[in-house]
């Protein structure tokens, strides 16, 4: 039988120190299939460092996570453009990997002696393909004007890469060795990116964990991201979403790991814990409300769907990891507990496209922008039935309006640059491929639209 070696982990992972042998992957899923660019080399063991051993790793990794994906999501998905998602493996000099709905990039840069290949990175892999499966699930978040949006994006590509590699039976017995049983501790699992998080590091010390890109098991508490500042070295909070993802992370970690407890002991418990989490937020993603506190739709969303779906067995879980964070205020979920579901959860037949953001005319002029009207998709306002996150003092936050919400995220873009001023003078073919800008200003008509062009792996990119 043939077979190929590849990374279960990340190269740098302690517990990564050799590759293992696979069964050649299969990358032609229906509606979900994967087309690497360049030539396929033949289906064999390479040494490690070759561009063979890249290609047969990486479609190891993303098949993986397509193959766990694939037994959650509704059937009949397909990418945002319909057909296979092109993947290129090594895009260019970068210390970078993004998506931008046409493709999957990697890239490689030299960093002390060292090549670093993005695109070798189990967790990177499994991350941006995260990012296209969240697309495809809902698109309609894409461009709203909400760092709570954009920072759930970048907490679903985490939690992306986490579950593929709950897949492999090898993590799973690894880790609930070396954590006791306790998923919650920080493992090989829980630290994502190592090798890219060293590579920034050299550059950037405070800019990634100290052993990772970024750990899902961390101590931050909810805060309104609005109110923080954009950039902040990697052990605090900032609203810049890499960083403002791992609250999310963290509860969504802590709410698997209460799960796998109340299946029972060992690998097994663990992986059908993995599966329904799965579950469990992908039917909470496609009917949450896109509102500024968006975090706080997701999980009374998750209540909402572990009710309905698993009639109840993870309640305690869930609400202990949300709002012991401070993402779902206690009063948000005791009356999803009475019975009162927010709007949009639960709700069996309502189309996501029923659920959308609203244009907000920002003036452009305030931050230097030559533009009086900046369009922007903004996310809705609060209703009497929306959840609600937790202050930090006593009961529940007020959320941002959609004027706040949307004005705060096209300040913290241009903050730290991230915006393509220029591109209203140039052609959509002529857009430099990758670089540190994530959205553009579009020309309709008269009027002008912020969109999305991708999203990044790493922060300060």
């Amino acid at each position: 039988m043939r077979g190929i070696t590849a990374w279960e982990d990340d190269p740098l992972s302690s517990s990564a120190a050799a590759p293992v042998e696979r069964p050649v992957p299969d990358l032609s899923h229906p509606g979900l299939g994967l087309s690497v660019v360049g030539r396929q080399p033949a289906a064999q063991t390479y040494p490690r460092g070759t561009a063979g051993f890249r290609y047969w790793s990486a479609a190891d990794s993303l098949a993986r996570a397509v193959g766990y994906w694939r037994r959650v999501v509704p059937g009949g998905l397909r990418w945002h453009t319909g057909r296979p998602l092109v993947v290129d493996l090594d895009a260019g000099n970068d210390l970078n990997a993004y998506y931008d709905r046409q493709e999957l990039c990697f890239f490689h840069a030299e960093v002390r002696g060292v090549t670093v290949y993005s695109g070798e990175s189990p967790d990177v892999l499994c991350h941006e393909l995260g990012h296209a499966l969240l697309d495809a699930i809902r698109p309609q978040i894409w461009n709203a004007a909400s760092i709570e949006v954009a920072s759930f994006h970048e907490s679903f590509g985490d939690i992306s890469a986490i579950l593929s590699a709950l897949e492999l039976r090898s993590l799973r017995d690894d880790v609930l060795a070396n954590t006791g049983g306790r998923l919650a501790r920080s493992s090989r699992v829980s630290r994502l990116a190592e090798q890219l998080g060293w590579a920034i590091r050299q550059s950037h010390p405070d800019a990634v964990d100290a052993d990772c890109l970024r750990n899902a098991v961390n101590s931050f508490f909810y805060r309104q991201p609005e109110s923080l500042p954009p950039m902040a070295p990697a052990s605090a909070l900032s609203s810049e979403p890499h960083s403002f993802s791992r609250v999310f992370t963290a509860a969504w970690l802590e709410s698997l790991a209460g799960m796998a407890e109340a299946r029972g002991t060992g690998a097994g418990a663990l992986a059908s814990a993995a599966l329904d989490a799965g579950r469990l937020l992908v039917a909470a993603v496609g009917t949450a409300r896109i509102a500024s506190n968006y975090y706080a739709q997701i999980a009374a969303g998750l209540l909402a769907a572990d009710e309905r779906l698993m009639g109840g067995e993870f309640r305690a879980a869930i609400r202990r990891a949300f709002v012991g964070r401070g993402i779902l205020a206690m009063s948000s979920a005791a009356a999803i507990a009475a019975g009162t579901k927010p709007r949009g959860a639960g709700q069996r037949g309502r189309r996501p496209d029923r659920l959308p953001t609203i244009d907000v005319p920002v003036d452009g002029r305030a931050y230097g922008l030559r533009l009086r009207r900046l369009l922007v998709e903004a996310p809705l306002g609060a209703t009497r039935w929306s959840a609600s996150s937790a202050a930090l003092d006593l009961g529940p936050l007020a959320p941002a309006t959609p004027d706040r919400a949307s004005r705060a995220f096209v300040e913290d873009l241009l903050r730290r640059g991230r915006v393509d001023t220029a591109s209203l003078d140039r052609r959509a073919a002529d857009m430099p491929r990758g670089g540190r800008t994530t959205h553009v200003l579009v020309r309709e008509g008269r009027r002008v639209r912020l969109a999305r062009r991708l999203v990044h792996a790493r922060p300060g990119a």
